[in-house]
């Protein structure tokens, strides 16, 4: 059983930059896949960054990107503090929603798949 709580949302402008966290409960995080999803009023939850497990590469874990904030979010994790991070640089008006912190075994999908969910942290960007 894994536990994911969310926070570092909030209201920012245009331009700005928020970095959400999520820390983990259970004794084997390191071998799961996180990802942030995110959910905008009246549309679908959509993937925004996913992060693979720490073991199945030497060179370490993988990182995925929604095409939407590839070169201005970084997904990153640390695996001795049971963390998970999403620094988001330049944000615009349309990353306004709800960000959720998902995690599954091992391999990052970009759809459904994940078994455990945070509650939500809210980011609204003014423009």
């Amino acid at each position: 059983q894994v536990q994911l709580v969310e926070s570092g949302g909030g209201l920012v402008q245009a331009g700005g930059s928020l970095r959400l966290s999520c820390a983990a409960s259970g004794r084997t995080f390191s071998s799961y896949a996180m990802a942030w999803f995110r959910q905008a009023p009246g549309k679908e939850r959509e993937f925004v960054a996913g992060i693979s497990w720490s073991g199945g590469s030497w060179s370490g874990s993988s990182t995925y990107y929604a095409d939407s904030v590839k070169g201005r979010f970084t997904i990153s994790r640390d695996n001795a503090k049971n963390m998970v991070y999403l620094q988001m640089n330049s944000l615009k008006p349309e990353d306004t929603a709800v960000y959720y912190c998902a995690a599954r075994w091992r391999i990052v999908v970009t759809g459904a798949g994940y078994d455990y969910w945070g509650q939500g942290t809210q980011v609204t960007v003014s423009s």
